[in-house]
């Protein structure tokens, strides 16, 4: 057991709370967008974040891997970023006559996957295997990668010049996207009247380690979700598959992800259960890039029809 989990007398729940208070101190007026990563990194997903620059993406990659005491790198995505440069390379050694493996920066707790959609689908689909194994293979040699392991990436959805969009299967191994927006005035007045951001995140100290949210991950996995919670989940599921205008429906990867993540938010929200409210609070940012409409209408669109159509019985 790590000395961050030894050193804390308080309940992990608690821990929980400072950290997440923590976080909100660096991005202002975010609470539901903070609550919405950390359901992400407790449920053991991958996080996308889609705005316009400058609202705090990168800020709040930072801020996660301080918190959570993770280990961060940062690779900025450009159209000439090869897989070798994420994944690592093999080198030949002249003085032993073999290849070692040089890891890349994958090799970390926090990978922050800056502008993905700049580099080419070949490097985009360098994460896959991670994402959703956990490891790399290079010239036929598995390596794992750490635990745990996340990836959070940001990607500008209104400059479309020179960017490889997402595929569907490279979306599907994200469990949230999200989108901070601009700050409200009150929020905006204290960024401007506060200290640099960076200085902030220098000040941030360890809340949690890796092993407290391993431990938070398992706790949540005992989290109860009812047969009627159950039933209104696959009635989502369901609608889905059958609207007129949904081209391709939520798969069953998309229903584990969406009941993974509602029991790390009623976690975070102090209970044992998971409440309807629970599915509803996560619907749009888990299902919405998942949808693919069979019309103009758009995923975020599409999900909050699902979600009025769907009664909770």
């Amino acid at each position: 057991m790590s000395a961050i989990t030894q050193s804390h007398d308080e309940p992990l729940q608690q821990r929980l709370d400072a950290a997440m208070a923590q976080v909100n101190r660096v991005l202002l007026g975010k609470p539901r967008q903070v609550k919405l990563a950390f359901t992400c990194l407790i449920a053991g997903g991958h996080l996308l974040l889609e705005d316009v620059p400058g609202v705090g993406k990168t800020t709040l990659a930072h801020a996660l891997a301080a918190t959570f005491a993770l280990e961060f790198q940062r690779v900025q995505f450009t159209s000439d970023l090869l897989p070798s440069d994420i994944i690592g390379v093999s080198v030949y050694e002249r003085e032993t006559g073999q290849f070692r493996f040089h890891p890349g920066p994958i090799f970390t707790g926090l990978l922050l996957a800056d502008e993905i959609n700049r580099a080419s689908p070949k490097t985009q689909s360098a994460l896959l295997e991670a994402m959703a194994e956990d490891q790399v293979t290079v010239d036929g040699q598995t390596h794992a990668l750490a635990k745990p392991f996340f990836v959070v990436a940001t990607q500008n959805p209104l400059d479309l010049n020179g960017t490889f969009p997402l595929p569907d299967s490279q979306l599907d191994r994200f469990m949230l996207r999200l989108s901070l927006d601009y700050p409200d005035t009150i929020a905006e007045r204290a960024l401007l009247t506060g200290s640099d951001r960076r200085d902030l995140l220098a000040q941030l100290t360890p809340q949690l380690d890796g092993a407290a949210l391993i431990a938070l991950h398992r706790r949540a996995q005992t989290i109860t979700a009812s047969s009627a919670l159950l039933d209104y989940l696959q009635a989502l599921l369901a609608a889905s598959r059958r609207h007129a205008d949904i081209r391709v429906g939520l798969s069953p990867r998309a229903g584990l992800a969406l009941l993974g993540a509602a029991r790390a938010w009623a976690l975070l929200s102090g209970r044992g259960h998971v409440l309807p409210e629970d599915i509803q609070a996560l619907f749009v940012p888990l299902a919405a890039h998942r949808l693919l409409p069979a019309r103009g209408a758009s995923g975020d669109m599409l999900a909050r029809q699902l979600l009025a159509e769907v009664a909770v019985d």
